[in-house]
């Protein structure tokens, strides 16, 4: 058998002139490989299939590349946990990543622009007891701007890169290689207006906005249809950024993305001083604040046998405002009885 292959292989060297009939291989193993080595030569040849170099390299020789969409200081062991079992599992990297050669910095060979996990995770290897492991990538030549779409086409689908991620790098992207112009950059990612638009929406977050939210990362696309409006008008806008700032500090990693847009939604509306009159057949005000517009409890149900509310004791009021708030609530709906 072996002679076989070693005798397959030299033919194949020689796939552009004819050889005689009486000197073909007779065996099937003989057949196949010249078989598939003669499609490869087709396919190459015609542009069907792009040959391009692969090599294991020391991956400390590789740099990420400054507008790679993946969050590299955030990489841990937990995050690359299915990783780094898969790598073990297989004992080497199966899917290379895409580099480019670096030409200004004698630091470094590589430049990763896809693949920063698969980077982390074989320096991670090499330093736990993994010495052997190598950084198998496929070495490109590209623009920044190419660079770019390779980029976000690998990763788009990928559930272990962040909505947050993905907008920051579409908004640096936007002025670095489409000169602002968004129409220009959807139709380069194939990809319509209106979705591109929301992803920038949410890399425009304040950054008091993003700190509310206990991890960041947790933010999805689908929350800016709740958050944008609560940005406008300005009267309102201040509101919201001191709620979230105040929910930044308290740094309360129990709440949910959900609970912090409530809780934004809610210091949204304007506050009403304590036992100001309504208006005549105007609804009850839902929300009770304090003067410095702070939410004391919400008033939940209305009905003509009971009144149903929430206390939202770390809205930011204090308890003496909580109390007065429900002493005002008793008078309005249960009022004393004549003497």
């Amino acid at each position: 058998m072996s002679k076989n292959r070693g005798f397959a292989a030299g033919l194949a060297g020689a796939l552009d002139s004819e050889a005689p009939a009486a000197e073909q291989p007779q065996g099937r193993l003989g057949i196949g490989v010249l078989a598939g080595r003669s499609n490869r030569l087709a396919e190459l040849a015609s542009g069907a299939v792009v040959a391009r170099p692969v090599e294991l390299v020391d991956p400390a020789r590789c740099r990420i590349w400054a507008e790679h969409n993946r969050d590299y200081e955030r990489l841990d062991e937990a995050r690359c946990s299915d990783l780094i079992e898969s790598l073990k599992a297989q004992g080497r990297q199966e899917i290379p990543a895409i580099v480019r050669r670096v030409k200004d910095d004698s630091g470094f060979d590589l430049e990763v622009i896809c693949g920063a996990r698969r980077h982390w995770t074989v320096s991670w290897l090499r330093a736990h007891n993994y010495p052997e492991f190598r950084f198998l990538v496929e070495i490109r030549e590209m623009t920044d701007e190419e660079a770019f779409r390779v980029s976000d086409l690998e990763n788009r689908t990928r559930d272990d890169l962040s909505d947050i991620e993905r907008a920051r790098d579409y908004l640096r992207a936007l002025d670095r290689h489409y000169q602002g112009r968004q129409k220009t950059m959807a139709q380069r990612l194939n990809v319509s207006e209106a979705w591109l638009s929301r992803y920038l929406d949410l890399a425009r977050l304040p950054p008091d906005v993003v700190a509310a939210f206990p991890d960041p990362h947790a933010l999805r696309i689908k929350h800016i249809t709740f958050l944008k409006p609560l940005l406008k008008p300005d009267a309102q806008r201040g509101r919201v950024l001191e709620a979230a700032r105040a929910l930044a500090s308290r740094g309360d990693q129990r709440l949910s993305p959900q609970d912090v847009i409530r809780r934004l939604k809610d210091a949204a509306e304007p506050p009403r001083p304590s036992g100001a009159p309504k208006k005549s057949g105007s609804p009850p005000e839902s929300l009770v604040r304090n003067a410095a517009g702070k939410p004391i409890l919400r008033i939940d149900a209305q009905k003509r046998q009971e009144v149903r509310l929430t206390l939202m004791p770390r809205g930011g009021a204090t308890r003496e405002q909580a109390e007065t708030a429900l002493r005002d609530l008793l008078t309005r709906y249960w009022p004393p009885e004549p003497i």
